[in-house]
């Protein structure tokens, strides 16, 4: 396989019973770098190399996102549960025969990266968050302004195969509009092409949309039941974390975004950049400068 990351090599791993697409490069400590909606690996183009220079960076897609497989969902929406990607994380992991590792998620990675650290502390070593809060959190403040600018956690939520439909009359127009409206610009301009390319590819696939629906099924049902539930055992997350906001995208919305992570956390430290919901694409400079250090301080104990 050929990777659109610059000097990343790319195969194909089994892990929890299914086949990810990873990509990787560089040496130094492990890092996993997690992408999001509606986007593949081709999200962190402009930063994994520079990451590269100082880690051993792994980019997998998703499951269902990229060339990852994409299984069917289930009834109970457990399929695409983050609990369920976690574990695809910490199989690739065990394939790569790294007992630890740091993570850097975004959007839906970051949901998943943080559900990893919550079930398998003792597998992450530095959690970084690129704009997102905690999934039942983030229902729980829902007000107006919140669900008009969020209103894709509610209609891809909706049951099979209502959402698909609608996507499907015009995929790449839909997926072109969802990139260009969280971004500060309101424009695809910030988008690299070959990650474009890539965005227009996965949404031009059936499979991949349903895929996308049904993480945000679970993302309303099984995700939204544990994050409720690990907050009423009073469940902490261990690993040390960096929180990255934009000043316009939907934590900040929220009004507290980083409060909310010192409730989940009590290592947190957090920054804000000039962006829109893409900050890797939109700001790269700044999620270097907040991720850099964070990672290449010295392992926990």
């Amino acid at each position: 396989m050929t990777s659109g990351l610059p000097g990343f090599a790319s195969e194909m791993i089994a892990t929890n019973g299914i086949a990810l697409s990873v990509h990787r490069a560089g040496r130094g400590a492990p890092l996993i770098l997690l992408h999001g909606y509606p986007q593949n690996h081709m999200c962190w183009l402009n930063v994994a190399p520079a990451l590269a220079e100082r880690f051993h960076v792994i980019v997998p897609d998703l499951r269902g996102y990229g060339d990852s497989e994409a299984p069917p969902d289930d009834d109970a929406h457990t399929v695409y549960s983050k609990r369920e990607m976690a574990r695809d994380i910490t199989g690739l992991m065990d394939s790569l025969g790294l007992p630890r590792a740091h993570l850097l998620g975004h959007d839906r990675g970051a949901r998943v990266a943080y559900r990893l650290a919550l079930d398998a502390p003792d597998r992450v070593d530095r959690l970084g968050i690129i704009e997102i809060v905690p999934t039942g959190d983030f229902w729980a403040v829902w007000n107006a302004d919140l669900a008009l600018g969020a209103y894709h956690w509610t209609f891809l939520a909706q049951p099979a195969p209502w959402p698909e439909r609608m996507i499907g009359a015009d995929p790449v127009g839909y997926v072109e509009h969802t990139l260009a409206s969280w971004t500060l610009a309101k424009s695809l301009d910030v988008f690299p092409p070959a990650a474009l390319t890539a965005y227009r590819r996965q949404a031009a696939d059936p499979a991949r949309i349903a895929a996308m629906c049904a993480d945000y099924r679970a993302g309303a049902t099984t995700d939204r039941r544990i994050d409720e539930a690990d907050r009423a055992a009073g469940a902490r997350i261990a690993a040390p974390l960096m929180f990255l906001w934009a000043e316009t995208g939907f934590p900040a919305r929220t009004g507290r975004p980083a409060a909310i992570w010192r409730a989940w956390a009590g290592d947190v430290r957090d920054a804000a950049c000039r962006s829109g919901h893409f900050a890797m694409e939109e700001n790269p400079q700044a999620v270097l400068d907040a991720f850099l250090p964070f990672f290449a301080a010295p392992a926990r104990g």
